[in-house]
This record gives C-alpha cells, sequence and structure tokens, in this order.
C-alpha cells in the first residue's frame, strides 16, 4: 500500500510539472472525489423513469456533448423512458457497415493508445504503464498469453455509441469481474494517474479466436452506473468487493464478428491484448487520439 501511494505520489509530482494548472486540478480532484458513492447516486438517478423531466435531461445531454441523433434506431428524446435507455441506444441498421478485415474496431470513440506489448507491460502515457497480469485480475497464466502481443485502448466519449461489438468471430471462454477504484478514464486523467486502467473496476472478457486468444475488457470509470454482456446482463451493480470468474468452456457462447457483446451504462473505456502470434498490423491510419468507428478496419494478419 505504501509503494502504491508513493507511485501515484511521484507519479502527480511528474504530470504537476509538465503540465497545465487546469490538468493537474482535474487530476487532483479524482483522488479527492467520492467516487464509488457519485457514482452509486448517479446510476440511480440514470435508472430512474421521470416523463417530461427525463426527456428534458437527454434534450440537454444531446445538445451539450453534440450527440447524433439522425444515426439512431429512434431518434426521438421522448421515446426513451430512462437516461439509460438513451444512453445505450441502439442504432440504425446499416450506419456502421462492416470493413472486409480480420479485425474490426469494436466502437465509436477515440484512440487513447495502441502498440505493441513489451514483455507483459502495457503502454498507458507517457510515464505510465502496466502490467497485463493486473489488467486481468492477477491469473498471470492468462496474462501470459499476451506476452510481447499488441493491444489496443478506445476511449468512449459521452456523446459516443455505447455499445461494444466484437473485433473478430470468437467463442466465450471466460468472464472475470474485477474490483477496483472508479477514476475518469479521459485523456487528462490517464495522463495523470498510474495504472489507471488496470486500477478501475473492469470486466474482463476472455474468447478463443481463430487467430488465438483474445481479451477484450471494458474498463469502468466515475459514474458509469453499470456493465453488462449479452450473455450474462448486467454485471455490476451488484458491487461484492471481491473478483468473480465465470467459466463457459461447457457451453457454446459463439459471437461473431461486428455482433453486440455488452454495453457501459454510462460511457467508459475498452483494452484489447492479441498474442504475439495473430501477427497484428495495425492499420496504418490509427494514430494516438484519432476518431473511430465501429466496424472500421482495425487491423489485419501480417500488413494493416
Amino acid at each position: 500500500m505504501v509503494a502504491g501511494w508513493l507511485e501515484s505520489a511521484l507519479s502527480f509530482y511528474y504530470f504537476y510539472s509538465k503540465t497545465s494548472m487546469s490538468d493537474r486540478l482535474a487530476v487532483l480532484s479524482q483522488y479527492l472525489l467520492p467516487k464509488q458513492a457519485l457514482t452509486a447516486v448517479m446510476g440511480r438517478l440514470a435508472q430512474a423513469r421521470a416523463g417530461d423531466l427525463t426527456t428534458a435531461v437527454i434534450r440537454r445531454f444531446i445538445a451539450r456533448y453534440g450527440v447524433n441523433m439522425s444515426e439512431a434506431a429512434d431518434s426521438d428524446p421522448a421515446a426513451y423512458a430512462s437516461f439509460n435507455e438513451f444512453f445505450t441506444r441502439a442504432l440504425k441498421p446499416g450506419v456502421r457497415p462492416l470493413a472486409s478485415a480480420d479485425w474490426v474496431c469494436p466502437v465509436d470513440g477515440a484512440i487513447s493508445q495502441i502498440g505493441a506489448i513489451e514483455g507483459e507491460q502495457i503502454f498507458q502515457a507517457k510515464g505510465h504503464s502496466y502490467s497485463a497480469t493486473a489488467l486481468v485480475g492477477g491469473d498471470t497464466q492468462l496474462a501470459r498469453q499476451f506476452d510481447n502481443g499488441h493491444f489496443a485502448t478506445i476511449y468512449l466519449s459521452p456523446r459516443d455509441y455505447h455499445r461494444i461489438h466484437m473485433p473478430c468471430a470468437g467463442r466465450l471462454r471466460r468472464m472475470i469481474y474485477v474490483p477496483g477504484e472508479l477514476f475518469s478514464v479521459n485523456p487528462v486523467t490517464a495522463r495523470g494517474v498510474p495504472g489507471l486502467f488496470a486500477r478501475n473496476e473492469r470486466v474482463v472478457c476472455v474468447f478463443d479466436t481463430d487467430h488465438g486468444p483474445m481479451v477484450l475488457v471494458l474498463v469502468g470509470a466515475t459514474i458509469v452506473g453499470s456493465m453488462g454482456t449479452v450473455w450474462h446482463g448486467i454485471v455490476n451493480p451488484p458491487r461484492p468487493g471481491r473478483i468473480q470468474d465465470w467459466r463457459y468452456d461447457d457451453q457454446s457462447i459463439v459471437l461473431g464478428q461486428g455482433e453486440e457483446m455488452g454495453r457501459f451504462q454510462l460511457g467508459s473505456t475498452v483494452v484489447m491484448l492479441f498474442p504475439a502470434s495473430a501477427g497484428l498490423r495495425f492499420n496504418a491510419q490509427w494514430t494516438h487520439a484519432a476518431p473511430v468507428r465501429l466496424g472500421q478496419k482495425m487491423a489485419g494478419r501480417g500488413e494493416a
């Protein structure tokens, strides 16, 4: 615990010396906020069915963040009984066609980081990395399958579509709920909080694919009321404060490329891990902070 606090203090000092006052205050506030309590309250409010008040909140959110409702299956804000229904809205058929690629982008968002895994270290931001073992909840055997492989981290902003889809076809083997912090996962916090994605609450989904094993992690954040998957439903809450592990070897849960696999109720980040044996090469147009959309070519085998 002391080592963790020391690492955080040193990282904040480095961040403080290199960034603007507004960014420093934003990160400092993340340590001071009652994040768990705030998330619980916001989760309940997002589920509330308050009629005209709910509709007014949705309209305000659309205007504030520039949400493109013309892409929604139902573009009428009044059609959503709760904020969560609006936030997890479906898209019109055909608005996110799938590219012909070995791996496609699983979400709408922006690239936080992509690249090679160095041993088992995953790059977060300048001065920060975290281990694959920490990300998956401490399972060294699982994490070692991705040594020197590749990773992709994509941030979903409030304006984005918040369902997650499969980057390639896969058979579900395992799901792990890992309790943790609820720091914001926006770009400023990613630069200022060490090990952010391996510290926050998360749901780790493990698949077998034609390209080898794949891990897809749904990372929680401040006011992310819950995360869910299509095979399990809502994973959290409840928040039991301990790791939970579900195995699916005795079931045949197979999802095709582009199929929905989960969703955030109030947005966050996805992290994907791929083994070195997959021979993955990222799309050359994928660079740090670039906007991406569901269905775009993410990577190919051998060449991007």
